[in-house]
């Protein structure tokens, strides 16, 4: 057994009911240290382990035992016939395959030897007899299965651990089968994984979900839901809720859309996300100025948002967070200080992720017509580094007037927001936040249109000018109108991938205008 844990309590408890234990290797002598009786599988079978441990239980003095149909007369002369015992438990661990798999480290030859085969064989015949064989295969359920013993299993019982153990052998296959396809070989060597773009898409692509909880209800009440997580990732899918109420369908939604963009950003970053989009991003000099800045980007629409951050919550942003009516925030730990603050607000919700997990994310899933969508993760990585030197000659300037040193760092900054904007997009920035977004709009134009009307003045705040500012578009604008819409609204440089045939009109307009406009040559739809 791989995991250990609670195993010499379990083995105390079975023993105390009269069980007789088999085990082999380390799991045997823990067992003995603590003064437990317990019978080898060599002695059960008259065969010692072989080939480094490869060949333990394959035998028919183990799965005769557990095979064999108590209510089979056929079955128990059969059994008696060969001097075969029953066995009316099976408790095991699988080898820690999916670990291994997890360190790039780990030699191909050495994951080839984490693929257990005879584990695998005891937990599916335990399962298949599951009416006369309990079958373990979580050490949470140890304390179960001795309760269940002292009151006489039920049928609904032994069922519920049958289907666990399949899941969990389903799962342990599809680990294997998942890993192995990102394995390459060249000239007779195996190398492991594959990192070339589209490298996991494969004829086959094995998915194996665990339930990490029912949610109260999908995108409206009358719709159940639940939320899972791939079989081999940690059981709260590297997300913990540190405060307030329960998560839903749709707090998961924005949580994974805030986390998308403030993931773009090496620098302080913070985001407010309302239905999946951004009504405000901000780059600060902590993550408190981050907050306030992408908080202010917006205010009218930050009320009730959720919000992101890629900084640890200190005692300065906690406050900040307090002062605002926000649904659920999300940043990657939260300093001591700061939970009393955040405790001022009992109902919203504090998440802690796993960042560095979530980038390691690639490939992501949706459903379509009845089957599933596979794609790559949209990064921005042509904004990674700051677009100079050599970064810069990859974006191409297509205007007569190349942008300015203080407009292209402002480009750049929007270009990484505008990735994260439902389409079609059209926002505009300065250098370190966003002023006005136009998302999820039919036209082109209408989007820009949208951020106009968002930058004119709220209830709560002053108009804002979009003199001087910069804009992103995430596609191409197939007519001249979006930037004459621009220009008119004050922005004087502009970033969009190209590509539309009407190209050569739309730079001409751009040039009419005096506006800077680059062509980054990708697009960064968002659906």
């Amino acid at each position: 057994m791989s995991d250990k844990t609670g195993i010499v309590d379990l083995g105390r408890g079975l023993a105390a009911r009269g069980f007789e234990i088999v085990s082999t290797g380390g799991t045997a002598r823990a067992l003995a240290d603590a003064g437990l009786p317990v019978t080898s599988v060599s002695e059960m079978t008259g065969f010692p382990e072989m080939m480094d441990g490869r060949l333990k239980t394959l035998h028919p003095a183990v799965h005769g035992g557990i095979l064999a149909r108590r209510d089979r007369p056929d079955d128990l002369t059969a059994l008696e016939t060969q001097q075969i015992g029953l066995v009316d438990v099976v408790v095991v661990n699988l080898y820690p395959f999916v670990k291994a798999a997890s360190d790039p480290a780990t030699p191909f030859e050495a994951l080839v030897e984490e693929i257990d085969i005879g584990g695998p064989s005891l937990v599916r015949a335990a399962a298949k007899n599951f009416r006369d064989v309990l079958v373990i295969v979580d050490p949470d359920d140890y304390p179960r299965l001795l309760s269940a013993l002292d009151e006489g299993p039920s049928l609904a019982f032994r069922f519920e651990l049958m289907r666990k153990a399949f899941g969990h052998t389903a799962a342990y296959d599809a680990a294997i089968t998942r890993t192995l396809a990102g394995v390459t070989l060249l000239s007779g060597q195996f190398g492991r994984p594959s990192s070339a773009p589209g490298s996991e898409l494969h004829d086959r692509l094995e998915v194996s979900l665990a339930k990490v909880r029912d949610l109260r209800y999908g995108e409206n009440p009358h719709q159940a839901a639940a939320w899972y997580r791939p079989s081999d990732r940690p059981s709260d899918a590297g997300v913990v809720l540190a405060s307030g109420k329960e998560l839903s369908y749709t707090n998961l939604l924005d949580l994974d859309a805030a986390a998308r963009l403030v993931l773009e950003f090496d620098e302080p970053a913070a985001v407010v996300v309302k239905h999946t989009n951004p009504c405000g991003a901000a780059l600060g000099d902590s993550a408190a100025d981050a907050y306030m800045r992408a908080r202010d980007a917006d205010s009218l629409a930050a009320f009730g948002g959720i919000v992101g951050l890629n900084r640890p919550i200190d005692v300065a942003a906690a406050e900040a967070i307090v002062s605002t009516f926000i649904e659920a925030v999300l940043a990657p730990a939260i300093e001591d200080a700061a939970r009393a603050v955040l405790a001022r607000k009992p109902n919203m919700r504090v998440v802690i992720a796993d960042f560095e997990a979530l980038r390691r994310a690639d490939l992501e899933y949706r459903s379509a017509l009845g089957a599933m969508l596979v794609q790559e993760r949209d990064v921005v990585s042509e904004a990674r580094r700051p677009w100079s030197g050599a970064a810069a000659e990859a974006m191409r300037v297509v205007t007569k007037r190349p942008p300015s040193a203080e407009e292209l760092e402002a480009l750049r900054f929007a270009w990484r927001i505008s990735a994260h904007v439902k389409s079609n997009a059209v926002i505009f920035t300065d250098a370190r936040r966003t002023l006005a977004i136009g998302a999820g709009q039919m036209s082109r134009v209408d989007a820009v249109n949208v951020a106009i009307v968002k930058a004119q003045a709220t209830a709560t705040s002053p108009a804002r000018s979009l003199a001087g500012s910069v804009a992103a578009s995430d596609a191409f604008f197939p007519f001249r109108d979006g930037l004459d819409a621009l220009a008119a609204a004050g922005a004087t440089a502009v970033v969009q991938p190209g590509g539309s045939v009407r190209d050569a009109e739309v730079i001409a307009a751009a040039d009419e205008h005096g506006l800077a406009m680059i062509f980054t040559g990708r697009r960064h739809f968002r659906h």
